[in-house]
């Protein structure tokens, strides 16, 4: 029996490439989460939304990504324990960022939001997507 690399990816012709943009995905919110926060005008829970999308984001490109339930529940349980665990970090470890539960909520809300998709005809996005360039090239 031949084992295929990554049998919780769905069937891409490039799974490596699609899987390491996800996870570059997955460094740039850690990133952006720890440096300094660019200068921006004071808006009351405002950032609430960009984190609901930034996750958001994330857990959609797991449902494009993962075939699997088991896995893309995996994925979705990481991105909240991730959320969950850059907010106590920024508390505990910058001095220009600081903790919020708000925030940590609005995480989970955008990958549950995100893991939703998997339950609209946009879950096969980016297969459909690949395999319709694959046969104009």
């Amino acid at each position: 029996m031949k084992r295929r690399l990554g049998r919780s990816l769905k069937p891409f012709r490039r799974p490596g490439l699609w899987a390491g943009l996800w996870c570059a995905a997955v460094s740039a919110v850690v990133v952006l989460s720890l440096a300094p926060p660019p200068p921006m005008p004071p808006v009351d829970g405002g950032d609430k939304f960009g984190h609901f999308i930034a996750y958001f984001v994330l857990a959609a490109g797991a449902v494009q990504l993962y075939a699997r339930w088991p896995s893309l529940l995996g994925a979705g349980i990481g991105l909240v324990l991730m959320g969950v665990g850059l907010e106590y970090a920024q508390g505990a470890l910058t001095e220009t960022r600081q903790m919020e539960r708000a925030d940590a909520l609005a995480n989970t809300l955008g990958v549950a939001a995100g893991l939703a998709v998997r339950l609209t005809p946009w879950r096969d996005a980016l297969l459909r997507l690949e395999r319709g360039r694959a046969r104009d090239a």
